[in-house]
């Protein structure tokens, strides 16, 4: 007899106990001795090991990778632009490792999400830290100040050409507002907080893609996994 998963409606095999789709733990009948099924308290014991994770071993495995993968996504990484595949493969091989030496029935996506989510924490702090860190040794030990600050103010006028260009085709040019705008961006305080900016979002961007990541790993493993209860 067909049966159909309860959570994403593909097929599963009558004697299987685990969708092979998603991994949802399913209520198995047998025609042995009549019409039975899986206790349901085992049912629901399964659901619980497979959401809940033991952080101990979750959190050594999220260290060991999320170091590596925050240093390669940071700002001086001649790798960084590629952050988002780093912290994604980190965090979906944090779980793999997770469930290798857990040797848990099944892992939820949620469970993966959440060891995928301190995964990218831990790096995101890494790559913040080497990043602000880089600037700082930069500026105060190398004495590049001023290189940094030409730089920036290359990049301040161009952006301010091209708004200024923009807004007078758009026929809303008012100089004294881009005018601020631009000392604003040019003092110490503006270039601070804009590159403060910039490297919170570069973290935010990396904790989100690590928790998908995390949550990817989980269903794969589950697709490849086929316990039995």
């Amino acid at each position: 007899m067909e049966i159909t998963c309860n959570r994403c409606h593909q097929p599963v095999e009558a004697e299987s106990c685990y969708c092979p789709t998603c991994g949802l733990p399913q209520l198995v009948y047998t025609s042995e001795g009549g019409a039975g099924t899986t206790p349901p308290e085992k049912w629901n014991e399964a659901v619980r090991d497979a959401s809940s994770v033991d952080w101990k071993p979750a959190l050594r495995n999220a260290v060991l990778l999320a170091v590596p993968a925050g240093l390669l996504s940071c700002g001086i990484s001649p790798v960084g632009v590629l952050g988002l595949f780093w912290m994604s493969a980190a965090a979906a091989w944090a779980v793999t490792l997770y469930v290798r030496s857990q040797h848990p029935a099944w892992i939820t996506m949620g469970a993966g999400a959440r060891i995928g989510l301190v995964t990218g924490l831990i790096a995101g702090a890494v790559a913040f830290s080497v990043s602000g860190g880089a600037l700082f040794v930069q500026r105060f030990v190398l004495h590049q100040a001023g290189a940094i600050d030409s730089e920036w103010q290359a990049r301040v006028e161009a952006s301010h050409q091209l708004t200024q260009q923009l807004a007078m085709q758009m026929g809303v040019l008012d100089a004294a507002r881009l005018q601020a705008q631009k000392a604003l961006m040019l003092s110490p305080e503006g270039h601070a907080g804009i590159e403060a900016f910039g490297m919170a979002s570069n973290a935010l961007f990396l904790l989100l893609f690590a928790a998908g990541g995390g949550a990817m790993g989980a269903r794969l493993l589950a697709r490849s996994r086929r316990p039995e209860v």
